[in-house]
């Protein structure tokens, strides 16, 4: 653990040195858990963004897209459940003063109980090879069996005490199963309470009584509203789906864990409407789908895994995670929700008004049923960016740092390098630069060695390089450098667009 926390303050300090993440109003010290994403960051996130947007909404006829105001009415934030049902359970530790999201606090340590099943189901796996029956195993086996009771006793008691609200039972679960405080290794706790984590602010008037309005705590929202000015005018049939990118604001307890947590932040939602009945379908294709969109970030399988929840929100009726091995371990990158017909329903309510779809194949009107997929964008460029983290030593002796971002997703894909800064280079450099930069995001420079232009290439994660140098004044022919190989290969002007466009889409 030791060797990953030093690793994610590595990726912390690059991602600061190169350009990707400054912590915000450096200049005043910055903002507790919020940050602005630099020069090269921006790019980064865009082509995230993009990619995640055409995957979504270019390629599939039946979903449309949204772009809804950050600001709403504050009834939608009452009929959603937010102002009386979005808060999170909060306890100090009374010698280190941290604070800790009580429910965290236990669900790490159910998860370290289930990590140890985990241990003890791949010895017997390579005990017993190709023979292994994992099922059975886990149900016969005395010391796995004792770990799985222990882990149904706490949560058959703590997901029961969140729902009746009972804090001072969750407290003395925490005091029982002997949790410290990771700073100071004490159990002096204090009590447990709950906190509100949406951002209140005022506008002029939003009617006589109701002025206060919030910061949007999720993007979802903003679909319901719009179901049916969207089904109308988009001319949408069930199943469809409305898909949005856009900041949300959560007043966390504990924001830390750099990009993983913070204050304001970025999501990628779709939100996708179906009959009443056919739900479980759609949410299991769904995580099916979502799951292979992150493997084509060429990305390895084992960095993923499936988180089945156990404790629902109160609007879904099946829930999961994908969870991603960032250097602080497993932890959510998007969830997959059946969100039932709780949120269209609870909008007719509170506004009055009728919000249902009438199905001419049926004959007849209903609320649709919802299967969300909900993308963080700052935690997926946290992913990338700590997956293409690398050190190298290189064979004769010197070291790199290298990011090996997919072309496709890298914020710059071409740099464009004279080896000297005269005799014609920079011009000859000019006419290929000019060639790319409207198809592909480009880097020209001719300060420093060429040596030197490539180690920064590397750290920025740009995959090609190309070097024009004397002999492109006699035969017209550049090098491309691939970033992972660091071959160089040898090609005319003329194929520089076609070659580099080819590479990029792989």
């Amino acid at each position: 653990m030791a060797n990953n926390e030093e690793l994610f303050k590595k990726i912390i300090s690059h991602a600061k040195e190169y350009g990707f993440v400054f912590p915000s109003s450096e200049l005043y010290d910055g903002l507790s858990a919020v940050y602005d994403y630099g020069p090269f960051g921006v790019e980064l996130k865009n082509n995230i963004r993009e990619y995640w947007w055409k995957s979504m909404v270019q390629y599939h006829e039946n979903i449309v897209g949204l772009d809804a105001a950050i600001f709403m009415h504050p009834t939608v934030w009452k009929a959603s459940g937010h102002v009386d049902a979005f808060s999170d359970p909060m306890i100090d530790n009374r010698d280190s003063k941290k604070r800790y999201r009580a429910d965290v606090l236990i669900e790490d340590h159910i998860q370290k109980t289930e990590d140890k099943i985990s241990k003890e189901v791949e010895k017997a796996r390579g005990r017993f090879g190709e023979t292994f029956d994992e099922k059975m195993y886990r149900e016969t086996n005395p010391r796995v069996k004792e770990y799985q009771d222990k882990i149904n006793a706490v949560k058959n008691r703590f997901y029961p005490a969140l729902e009746r609200n009972d804090l001072a039972d969750v407290k003395l679960l925490i005091e029982e199963l002997g949790i410290v405080c990771p700073v100071s290794g004490t159990k002096n706790w204090t009590e447990v309470r709950q906190f509100n984590l949406m951002f209140s602010t005022q506008m002029g008037s939003v009617n006589e009584d109701a002025n206060e309005i919030y910061l949007r705590p999720e993007t979802a929202q903003g679909i319901f509203v719009n179901f049916l000015n969207v089904q109308k005018t988009a001319r949408m049939k069930i199943p469809f789906g409305i898909a949005q990118t856009g900041k949300a604001f959560r007043n966390e307890i504990v924001a830390r864990q750099f990009l993983f947590r913070m204050r304001e932040f970025e999501q990628m939602e779709m939100q996708f409407f179906v009959r009443p009945g056919e739900e479980m379908k759609w949410y299991e294709y769904w995580k099916e789908e979502r799951m292979k969109w992150h493997l084509s970030l060429g990305i390895p399988a084992s960095k993923y895994r499936f988180h089945d929840h156990d404790k629902l929100a109160h609007y879904a009726n099946a829930a999961a995670d994908i969870e991603f091995e960032f250097p602080i371990g497993f932890k959510e990158i998007e969830g997959i929700h059946s969100r039932t017909d709780f949120d269209l329903s609870a909008h007719q309510k509170f506004s009055g008004r009728k919000i249902q779809y009438f199905d001419t194949e049926q004959n007849e009107g209903y609320v649709p049923y919802v299967v969300e997929t909900s993308i963080g964008l700052d935690r997926t460029f946290l992913a990338v960016l700590s997956h293409a983290y690398r050190e190298e030593k290189l064979e004769d002796g010197s070291d790199r740092v290298v990011l090996g971002i997919p072309a496709k997703l890298a914020p710059i894909r071409v740099a464009v390098l004279p080896l000297v800064k005269k005799d014609g280079l920079p011009e000859k450099a000019r006419e290929i630069m000019d060639k790319l930069m409207y198809d592909h995001r480009c880097f020209y420079e001719e300060k420093d060695t060429i040596g030197r232009r490539y180690r920064r290439m590397d750290a920025l994660g740009t995959p090609y390089c190309i070097t024009i140098d004397h002999q492109t004044l006699q035969d017209n022919t550049v090098t491309i450098r691939d970033r992972d190989t660091m071959l160089q290969e040898r090609i005319t002007m003329d194929e520089v667009s076609a070659v580099v466009t080819k590479k990029i889409r792989g």
